[in-house]
């Protein structure tokens, strides 16, 4: 079986919703985040609302991370399982990259910005 499955990504997203509900949210590099909320025209305290937002709109298509996904690598969350939607988000207006990690409740932002193809 290749993970993660529909019902897995399903699950990740539920539960991101109910940690965001309860403003269970951290974030991995603030500054990086910061910076991202810059170029995408909002302020990092609104952080919760915006999220929110966004995972009302991800579905398990949005998936683009890997199969099986990546680990993290870094501190507070290293060897969890990394999480990666592409969201076609109507309050930006664009194609919006998130990456996230669920531990102990809690949502980890890694990622939030507008969505970047990568280089060949």
């Amino acid at each position: 079986m290749t993970r993660p499955t529909y019902k897995e990504l399903n699950n990740k997203i539920v539960k991101a919703k109910e940690a965001i509900s309860k403003e269970r949210i951290n974030l991995l590099e603030p500054h990086v985040i910061a910076m991202d909320a810059l170029e995408l025209g909002y302020e990092v305290d609104n952080i919760a609302k915006v999220l929110s937002e966004l995972f009302n709109e991800a579905t398990p298509k949005h998936y683009v991370g890997s199969h099986p996904p990546q680990k993290s690598y870094k501190g507070d969350i290293f060897n969890l399982n990394l999480f990666a939607f592409k969201i076609e988000s109507k309050r930006f207006s664009c194609d919006v990259y998130v990456k996230y990690v669920l531990k102990d409740e809690t949502l980890w932002l890694v990622s939030l910005h507008e969505h970047r193809e990568k280089e060949q």
